[in-house]
This record gives C-alpha cells, sequence and structure tokens, in this order.
C-alpha cells in the first residue's frame, strides 16, 4: 500500500481542492509547478502529469497550450479533476504500473512532472520501478520533474527518501540530473528540506 493511501481519508480529494481554492482566495500564487513547467518546455509539448491528484497543475498547464495526461491512483483526487475538466485524459492506476500503450495514449511525452510529494509518498520499494516507468514515457531528451520534500517540515509522512536515493534510482532508469532547485520558483538549491529536480531520458 502507498503511503498516500495510509494517509488519505475517503473525500481527501475534496478536502485536498478546498485547502488550495482557500489559498488561491487568499492571494498566494498556486501555479508555480505548472508555470515552472511552461519555462521547461514548449508551448504544444505533450506533458504527462504523474500523480495528477485533482488536476490543479495539468489543468493549468493545458490552459496555457499543452498537450496534457493525468494519471492518479486515487480515486476521490480523480473524481475532483474530471469534475473539473471531463475533456482532459484521466487514468486511475498505479505508477508503478504505468504503461501509455494499453491506455491508448503514445509516449514520447516531453516532460514529465511529478508534483506534490510524489516520490515519498509511494509504496516502499516501488520507487525505482516508478522511475523506470516514467523515463521510458519520455521521449529522447525528454525532462522529468519532480519536487517533493526531504525533512518532516515538508512532509505528512517520516523522512525516508534521500536525493542520493532518487538520483541513484534516476540514474538507473537512464536519467541524468540537469539541475535542481529549492522552490517551484527556481530559487537555487541549498540542502533544505525540500528539492525540485530536473532529469533528463
Amino acid at each position: 500500500m502507498s503511503r498516500w493511501a495510509e494517509l488519505a481519508g475517503k473525500a481527501s480529494g475534496e478536502d485536498y481542492a478546498a485547502r488550495f481554492a482557500a489559498l488561491a482566495r487568499s492571494g498566494k500564487n498556486v501555479d508555480g509547478e505548472a508555470r515552472f513547467c511552461a519555462a521547461l518546455a514548449p508551448v504544444g509539448a505533450r506533458v504527462l502529469d504523474a500523480g495528477c491528484g485533482t488536476g490543479r497543475v495539468m489543468i493549468r498547464l493545458s490552459e496555457l497550450g499543452y498537450d496534457c495526461v493525468g494519471v492518479d491512483l486515487d480515486a476521490s483526487m480523480l473524481a475532483v479533476a474530471r469534475e473539473q475538466a471531463p475533456g482532459l485524459p484521466w487514468f486511475q492506476l498505479d505508477l508503478a504500473e504505468f504503461d501509455p500503450a494499453p491506455l491508448g495514449i503514445a509516449g514520447d511525452f516531453d516532460l514529465v512532472v511529478a508534483a506534490g510529494n510524489i516520490f515519498p509518498l509511494l509504496a516502499p520499494g516501488t520507487e525505482p520501478t516508478v522511475l523506470e516507468h516514467l523515463s521510458a514515457a519520455l521521449r529522447p531528451g525528454g525532462l522529468l520533474v519532480a519536487g517533493f520534500g526531504l525533512d518532516e517540515a515538508h512532509l505528512p509522512v517520516p523522512a525516508g527518501l534521500t536525493l542520493s536515493d532518487y538520483d541513484g534510482w534516476c540514474a538507473a532508469a537512464g536519467l541524468t540530473l540537469v539541475d535542481r532547485f529549492a522552490t517551484w520558483d527556481a530559487d537555487p538549491y541549498d540542502g533544505g528540506g525540500y528539492a525540485v529536480s530536473v532529469h533528463r531520458r
């Protein structure tokens, strides 16, 4: 079982969406991940939102002109996404089993984004497999962008994933580190408790 499934309640999707809606109403910019991704790939690029949740990032990228596909395991999160953007392709499945072909979609994504602590919340031990699947979904030269917490101040679960672990799994999946930042605003990474990593296939 994923760490996310252990955390999530029955109404997790609605609760999650309500929290970000409140942040947006308060004036906080909730589009940082989409803006970050848009700086990496031209309009029209194919984007896979891996662990798309309620679709906040993918919907914004779609509005900006990107060709997006969303995948998540949590039915309650996807229900919110489908309600907000019924015309976009949303798929419910485990990232450890992700394969574009049976879904009727092409691989060769220009960009895969995993925002929202996706990797620390995977089922323990599946991280290398997930990275292999995501790497395989990228075109040669395509980018994987992942942002996640590294300490308990930035995670809803005990910290267990290190950047050394993550980079090692990426390397095994054929991915090379391009850059690393401390925030989705592209602040330089200084060894803090949150990192946004960009790897290239």
